[in-house]
């Protein structure tokens, strides 16, 4: 099939180093992963060709990648993965990125260009992941546990849209920080601020990346369009 009509999570999953081509234009490949490229560069206004022979120069490439393919492991490595990877992960960097941004506020609260609001957003965004995972850690990750992932379409669908709605505050996160670029003259703390959270930033992406494209992909597949 042409790579143009293929989804950016299925080449997402299936070339390495084509999530870098998708971030590089800012294609989202996990929240939106059902997209094709035809109409995901549609939308972006850019040349689809000129990203698909960038990805077919990727796919020529005959070094092995040093990653690990998820995709080839069993549903329970897959799932312990996605726990202790970024599960877990999550549940460290939140906090500690709440604390130095009401440290930035406070400090800096006087400058034009200190993110008002960080903090709070940060709060709601770690609530709403919390919620998320623990959702699936009682419901969705039992169920494949036992081997009845065919029957998780329902939770699957939540899950989704729950990743949609992270996605939507990964831009709200980007837009409160300029793009995660501290301003000149930027103390140790509001640079570590903004280091983290790129940090989380791109385990998020890449924990919905494995969890929309990879892992949910085995029993509920997204309808590509």
């Amino acid at each position: 099939m042409d790579l143009m009509d293929q989804s950016l999570g299925q080449l997402a999953r299936r070339i390495p180093g084509a999530t870098r081509v998708f971030d590089a234009h800012r294609f989202d490949f996990c929240c939106a992963g059902n997209r094709t490229l035809r109409t995901a560069a549609t939308a972006a206004g850019v040349d689809g060709e000129a990203i698909a022979a960038e990805l077919l120069a990727l796919q020529a490439r005959e070094a092995p990648s040093e990653a690990f393919d998820w995709g080839r492991a069993t549903d329970t490595e897959l799932v312990d993965h996605i726990l202790s990877r970024y599960h877990a992960v999550h549940r460290e960097q939140l906090p500690e990125l709440i604390r130095l941004a009401r440290r930035v506020e406070q400090v800096h609260g006087d400058r034009a260009d200190c993110p008002q609001g960080l903090a709070d957003h940060l709060m709601a965004m770690g609530q709403e992941l919390e919620s998320h995972m623990r959702k699936e850690e009682l419901v969705l990750f039992p169920l494949i546990a036992r081997g009845h992932g065919a029957m998780g379409g329902m939770p699957i669908g939540v899950m989704r849209g729950e990743h949609e709605e992270h996605g939507v505050a990964l831009r709200r996160l980007g837009e409160l920080t300029q793009d995660f670029t501290p301003p000149r003259g930027a103390c140790t703390t509001w640079r570590a601020l903004y280091s983290g959270l790129v940090a989380f930033r791109d385990d998020l992406i890449a924990h919905i990346h494995l969890e929309n494209n990879v892992l949910f992909e085995r029993f509920a597949p997204a309808d590509v369009h």
